[in-house]
């Protein structure tokens, strides 16, 4: 038998090559550099995004700059390595994997202009996307020389990222990122820790003129004050500008050595949108990558502050419950896949941990204060506006009782109507007047259920024993009627906008044409017929208006100020 020993090797330029795809959204690069920065100390950090014409193309071009410690010879040499990293163990930095800045090979070039102890090493890079998908290791050419200036930092200039995509790089999109997905925008401040409340960072977009600066720290709406004044300054609106804030920090109570920050925000729409310009809403023309309440709020879980990956799942009992939290819970034991894209690498016992954390925050708010201020605001909003709606309709039903025309027929005041509803009581009244008007006799009332009244043939057969009909109301009848020509023995309607020969299509498709019957004799009336050559019975309509006014001689006339009726 033959013994030997595999070593087990890395395919270096397939890896590079992974690892620099692996970060799907390309404003991860945001990201690594503001983490960068602020692991280098830096008290200020620029980034540029423009668009530069080379030899008659067009080139994004992005430049990174911040005033931080800089890179001597080594940590140049492990910004462009893979896996290497000088920050590994070092719990007061965010970069350990060596992973983050081979986002920045998906480029044409790269150059690394940085200073650091009197020296300065200027670093370039060639075409490392285009050498790693020929299977070669991209070298680097390195000049050094002695700093000009006492100052350090880094300068980062990269040609041609994402293969010159650049859609995504508005200014707008990229502040909005800062502030929510990098440390930039981290929450620590709440929880009194201070130490990068004076970083400045200055902004310029693709679609920017000038750089914005912009101050440390995730914003949030200022917290509502008493609900009773809120109430009564915003009335059924009050909800929507509900905003309080819930800290807590803790440890995991089945890992008592680690520590959590939790934020939990619970916010109406309206403050929301008064703090965040890029939420989508009903009238207002909201930037390039917009986006709804529902797509970004939540609990996001945080490792160094920064959002890693939603779990609303942890704080949602029914529907979009989630959207009313604007919540942030930070563990520095998450363990982060290379990309930093999700907590899944973390053991098992410590996500149920956090999970267990996240529950029983979420318990302690839906049963304390916060949310039953919020359930009496929404419980007093949906009172006061039904009686508002009460209120408007009652004076919308006054306005039209004033306006309506009239009759009298036999002491009795008639209303012209002016829906179906309106039609079934008068129709109910004239019946209750002249029995004999329809030729139909009434078995069933019943107009919630699609079909309006049962009918059976005037005549003495009992009703177990009569072929039943139905007649439907309308109070205008159109070309398209939504019901079943099968079963219907007339139509009741106000009036109708239909003429001699025009088609009436049923829910079923069937067509059935119009026909006008004029009077023949004096004393009759005009008739209407929903007529089918192959159908032997004839469905009649019969219209109010005219039937009234030519059969029992009834007019109506517009109510007057001096009616009493």
């Amino acid at each position: 038998m033959k013994e030997f020993t595999l070593t087990p090797t890395v395919d270096a330029t397939q890896e590079f090559i992974e690892i620099a795809n692996d970060f799907a959204n390309p404003l991860d690069l945001v990201r690594e550099a503001i983490s960068n920065a602020f692991d280098a100390r830096a008290k200020e950090i620029r980034l540029a995004f423009e668009a530069e014409t080379m030899n008659g193309e067009t080139v994004f071009v992005i430049t990174l700059t911040d005033n931080g410690d800089g890179m001597n010879a080594a940590g140049l040499q492990s910004f462009f390595d893979l896996g290497s990293s000088t920050r590994r163990n070092d719990k007061t930095t965010i970069g350990e994997k060596g992973h983050g800045t081979k986002v920045y090979f998906n480029c044409k070039r790269l150059i690394v202009d940085t200073q650091r102890d009197g020296n300065r090493f200027v670093a370039t890079l060639d075409e490392p996307f285009s050498k790693l998908h020929k299977r070669q290791i991209p070298p680097v050419t390195v000049k050094e020389s002695a700093s000009e200036t006492a100052a350090s930092g880094t300068t980062i200039k990269i040609y041609g990222y994402n293969s010159n995509r650049r859609e995504r790089f508005t200014h707008d999109r990229l502040r909005d990122h800062i502030m929510w997905f990098t440390k930039f925008g981290s929450v620590e401040r709440l929880f009194g820790v201070d130490k990068l409340a004076d970083v400045k960072l200055l902004l310029k977009g693709l679609d920017a003129d000038e750089f914005e600066t912009l101050s440390f720290g995730h914003t949030f709406p200022a917290e509502s004050g008493n609900i009773n004044a809120l109430f009564t300054a915003h009335t059924i609106q009050a909800p929507k500008y509900y905003c309080k804030r819930l800290v807590k920090t803790g440890h995991l109570p089945n890992h008592p050595e680690i520590k959590y920050h939790a934020v939990f925000s619970i916010e109406g729409n309206r403050v929301k949108y008064d703090n965040n310009p890029m939420l989508r809403r009903p009238g207002y023309n909201a930037p390039e990558g917009a986006y709804t309440v529902q797509d970004r709020y939540g609990l996001w879980l945080c490792k160094d502050f920064i959002p890693i990956q939603r779990r609303n799942d942890w704080i949602t009992v029914r529907g979009t419950e989630f959207t009313k939290f604007h919540a942030f819970l930070n563990c520095q034991d998450l363990r982060l896949t290379a990309n930093r894209g999700s907590i899944e690498n973390t053991p098992a016992e410590i996500l149920q941990d956090i999970e267990a954390v996240a529950r029983k925050i979420y318990q302690e708010i839906v049963e304390g204060d916060e949310w039953l201020q919020l359930s009496y605001l929404e419980e007093e909003s949906e009172s006061y506006n039904t009686i508002e709606k009460e209120k408007k309709n009652f004076e919308l039903r006054v306005t039209k009782a004033n306006r309506a025309n009239i009759a009298q027929y036999k002491n009795t005041v008639l209303v012209e109507p002016q829906r179906e509803s309106g039609v079934h009581s008068l129709v109910v009244q004239l019946m209750t007047l002249e029995p004999d008007l329809f030729p139909f006799t009434v078995v069933d009332y019943d107009t919630l259920e699609g079909i309006d009244i049962i009918v059976k043939d005037h005549n003495t057969v009992p009703v177990h024993t009569s072929r039943l009909y139905y007649v439907e109301f309308k109070n205008l009848l159109a070309k398209t009627f939504n019901h079943s020509f099968e079963n219907l023995h007339s139509i009741i309607c106000w009036n109708t906008e239909l003429k001699h020969g025009d088609i009436v299509k049923d829910i079923n498709k069937e067509e059935r044409q119009l026909s006008v019957v004029a009077p023949a004799n004096q004393g009759d009336r005009t008739r209407y017929f929903l007529d089918h050559p192959r159908k032997a019975h004839k469905i009649e309509v019969y219209v109010l208006k005219d039937y009234l006014a030519q059969k029992l001689k009834i007019e109506f006339r517009p109510r007057t100020a001096t009616d009493t009726f």
